[in-house]
């Protein structure tokens, strides 16, 4: 398979082209240059005893659960290939409203009186606890490819806003400063909304059908 061509695969042929330029001189060791930034910028699960809801970072392109980066795990010939996970986690409003009405129903029965505003606000934050405890967070993986020879760098996205995010994970990852050369990206730094965006070839940056895809390249 072609190196950096999985999403072209899958369909998702959308994708922003950059060129990376070092803030200083070139690293002398590769490997442990390219290791420590996947390390630094590596994805941390979001902690759902916190309040929080969302959760960004580096794994491996083939494991979307691993954080550590082998030099195998990433390194395929000239490119470096890796993943930008991104989890949310919300607890939806319809949900959480049908189970402090739930709640308010049992109460009532039991105790001959509606719940009072401030009961009512203490059972909300722990019926939103335990929602919060039970849900599955939501998780999208961007492929990142990053062509070591010409210093391109492929970000898989159409989201202007997680293009913004993957380049600013690289830039302070691996500190280097990301040059934009095709429209998705010019767009990203120019303010223009995602709708006004359309998948023609100079968005895509090249014209490729799967039957085009040779399964045996390395």
């Amino acid at each position: 398979m072609v190196p950096g061509l999985m999403p072209v695969l899958s369909g998702a042929v959308t994708f922003s082209r950059f060129r990376a330029e070092p803030a200083g001189d070139a690293p002398s060791d590769t490997k442990r240059w390219l290791t420590k930034g996947l390390k630094t910028g590596a994805f941390e699960p979001i902690d759902q005893r916190t309040e929080e809801e969302r959760a960004v970072g580096f794994v491996q392109l083939e494991n979307a659960d691993a954080t550590d980066f082998p030099p195998g795990s990433y390194l395929y010939g000239e490119y470096a290939l890796f993943g930008f996970r991104v989890d949310t986690l919300k607890v939806p409003a319809s949900l959480l409203k049908a189970e402090l009405e739930k709640w308010a129903k049992a109460f009532e029965k039991e105790n001959a009186r509606p719940p009072t505003r401030g009961e009512k606000a203490e059972n909300r934050a722990s019926i939103r606890h335990m929602l919060r405890q039970r849900a599955v967070p939501n998780t999208k993986v961007h492929d990142v490819s990053w062509n070591l020879k010409t210093q391109q760098v492929q970000v898989w996205a159409a989201s202007r806003k997680t293009v913004e995010e993957v380049m600013l994970a690289v830039e302070t990852a691996f500190s280097v400063k990301l040059q934009p050369l095709v429209p998705v990206a010019f767009a990203a730094s120019a303010g223009i909304p995602d709708d006004a965006l359309t998948p023609t070839p100079e968005l895509i940056g090249m014209e490729l059908s799967n039957s085009e895809v040779n399964h045996g390249e390395a």
